[in-house]
């Protein structure tokens, strides 16, 4: 998936100014593609170049111009052909992992304070998750379709997160049953 793809389903959703993409990108996309706010601004000139968004010069008090993009049609059509190609699995780097396996040729303990590190990260974006939920799709029986298809991607987002936590949990339970362990093989 190119930057662009992620840029146009956001624009598709609500248009916005570069500042408010960059946000809904802290806030929910980034959570599925990172991208920084320089390289929001860049795409976003290519994209206009390309003539893929437009954008609305917006007045404001006090302040210069805010600049509004949105989707055009060459846009949208450009989301429709990316939609029909296929996707391949995506490969997983997973550092934390082969740390966990590392443990074995040292002190499993040394280890428990970063799984702790990493279980309290995933805690807190499964509350913000979960509390997004609840604010953005407090009756779930009356989404309109994008509605449905943002809350079925939080779903998701939800139950990896919880299934990542299940997984921290039994690698320090697994941590601190070694740790407890008089003798290791590797001493």
């Amino acid at each position: 998936m190119a930057l662009e793809h992620a840029i146009l389903v956001s624009l598709l959703e609500r248009p916005g100014s570069g500042y408010e993409l960059a946000s809904r990108f802290d806030r929910s996309i980034g959570r599925f593609w990172t991208a920084t706010h320089q390289q929001i601004y860049r795409v976003l000139r290519r994209m206009e170049t390309d003539g893929w968004v437009v954008v609305e010069h917006v007045a404001q008090d006090g302040r210069p111009d805010k600049k509004v993009y949105s989707a055009t049609g060459p846009g949208r059509q450009a989301v429709a052909a990316w939609l029909r190609e296929p996707v391949e699995p995506e490969t997983v780097r997973h550092e934390l992992a082969v740390k966990i396996r590392a443990a074995a040729f040292s002190d499993p303990a040394e280890l428990i304070p970063e799984v702790e590190r990493h279980r309290a990260g995933h805690a807190a974006l499964l509350e913000r998750y979960l509390t997004g939920a609840d604010r953005d799709f407090p009756d779930p029986d009356v989404l309109d379709a994008q509605e449905q298809l943002q809350h079925v991607v939080l779903r998701g987002g939800i139950e990896y997160e919880r299934m990542t936590l299940a997984w921290l949990d039994d690698v320090l339970a697994t941590l601190h049953r070694l740790a407890r362990t008089p003798s290791n093989p590797q001493d």
